[in-house]
């Protein structure tokens, strides 16, 4: 497998659960880093069990589309790889430079999309899409979109959808409550990008009445833009910032709040492809509050509130039922916990990704 997303220690989980079938022999190529507007993600080193994880080092990182691996021909030749699993959207040069290396030692190959969005790339991009959709031996889609669109270009394989990755339940799950004086407590974890619809809940919570308090979780451009509106909006007491923490503390923070917001904005170019966020909350108990961008309402289900995409009023509404019925914060945090351990535990996400691996060498 390649996978820059692999550096996130949460992520290895699914790479454990995957090594432990015993006809499998896993290996894993990862940077040591991956940059984003976020800042820099370092690799960590949580879940390492039952498989080997190789470093190697990364040309262009940061550039989503044209970073590649300028030694990954040297663990092609040495491994001899039957399958070949490329984590990454099929008009990437990564997936390019794997899709090459797989056929030339007679492996089998696969990607991985969330690309829910039909697009039509220029050079050499669709070029580079065209060579791996032609190629690929099989494709795992995200999402029910993303498989859609892979049908609406030339490929014509076998696609099944699964998540990327799913959540480790024994590690995201609920914590005793702890007392506190700040109230009613709402969180925001992600990016700070225009498409993430922050500021569309920095207005919902300047209408809401009561006791309550906003942390908001991530780093992004957007960063001092939202503090200039907190401020102007006169919220800013009640809004925290709260700068990234490592992955392996998240599932503490989400125990800390009474619900988690995904106020996505779908955009020309982009709409919510799964909100990994919303089954972290989910598992920990914690209720959950989308917009209906993209794939929010398929991943919360009956699990949690859905108010329409850019509505301000309507995510007030909805962070006003939450407030003020206890009740239905117990009944959507049993739900959502619930259908996590149905549909988005690691162990779940691993069986299916075999599933695909046995069906390519059968």
């Amino acid at each position: 497998m390649v996978s820059k997303a692999c550096i996130v220690g949460a992520y290895q989980k699914k790479l454990e659960e995957l090594a432990k079938f015993s006809d499998l022999e896993l290996t894993v190529v990862v940077p040591p880093y991956w940059k984003d507007e976020r800042g820099i993600t370092p690799l960590e080193r949580e879940h390492t069990q039952g498989y080997e994880l190789l470093v190697e080092w990364m040309a262009l990182n940061g550039s989503f589309h044209l970073h590649f691996y300028p030694g990954l021909a040297k663990h092609f030749a040495s491994l001899k790889p039957d399958i070949v699993h490329i984590d990454e959207e099929p008009y990437n040069v990564a997936t390019l430079q794997a899709m090459r290396l797989a056929k030339g030692v007679g492996a089998k190959a696969l990607f991985f999309t969330w690309q829910n969005i039909l697009k039509r790339y220029p050079p050499p991009f669709n070029l580079i899409e065209r060579y791996n959709l032609k190629r690929a031996d099989y494709a795992i889609a995200g999402n029910a979109e993303a498989a859609k669109v892979l049908r609406a270009k030339i490929y014509r394989g076998p696609i099944r959808v699964i998540p990327q990755f799913g959540v480790d339940p024994n590690v995201y799950r609920p914590e005793p409550l702890e007392m506190r004086e700040e109230g009613f407590v709402i969180g925001y974890v992600g990016r700070l990008v225009e498409e993430k619809g922050v500021k569309v809940l920095l207005r919902a919570v300047a209408k809401l009445e009561g006791r309550w308090r906003l942390r908001i979780l991530g780093g992004g451009p957007l960063r001092k833009e939202l503090e200039s509106l907190a401020i102007r909006m006169g919220i800013a007491e009640r809004v925290i910032f709260d700068a990234p923490i490592p992955s392996t503390q998240m599932p503490h923070y989400y125990n800390q709040l009474d619900v988690l917001v995904l106020p996505s904005l779908t955009t020309p170019s982009w709409k919510e492809q799964f909100g990994r966020v919303l089954i972290e909350a989910m598992a920990c108990g914690v209720p959950v509050l989308g917009s209906d961008s993209g794939e929010i309402p398929n991943i919360i289900g009956d699990a949690g509130l859905i108010f329409p995409e850019g509505d301000v009023d309507g995510l007030c509404s909805k962070l006003t039922q939450l407030l003020t019925e206890p009740s239905l914060r117990n009944e959507l945090s049993l739900r959502g916990r619930g259908r996590v351990l149905s549909h988005y535990t690691q162990s779940r996400v691993a069986a299916e990704t075999h599933k695909v691996y046995c069906e390519l060498l059968s």
